[in-house]
């Protein structure tokens, strides 16, 4: 399970799975909750994963694409298909470990 920091009293702890929904968390919490996904996807061995951000106005998929594109061991990234949610969710491949 993802606990970002069990130190803090509203941390919440989420099942690992091959997407994460970033509705569930406020925008303050977003990079933080994204990174700590990541490396945790990436320890699991999962080779794809989709980051669900949703439409709007593009603030949390510029978020999300800004960590993807620091974030050493993630090979690519790109829109979802449309049946897996078009551009309100971001499909990334991740480099196994080595």
């Amino acid at each position: 399970m993802l606990d970002p920091d069990a130190n803090e009293p509203d941390a919440v702890e989420l099942p690992i799975e091959d997407s994460l929904d970033l509705h569930a968390f406020a925008p303050r919490d977003v990079k933080r909750a994204l990174e700590a996904y990541l490396d945790e996807a990436r320890t699991r061995g999962f080779p794809l994963v989709r980051i669900i951000h949703g439409r709007g106005i593009g603030v949390q998929r510029e978020i999300v694409r800004k960590v993807l594109e620091r974030t050493s061991f993630v090979a690519e990234f790109h829109d979802a298909p449309p049946e897996a949610g078009g551009w309100g969710a971001t499909v990334v491949r991740l480099r196994a470990n080595a």
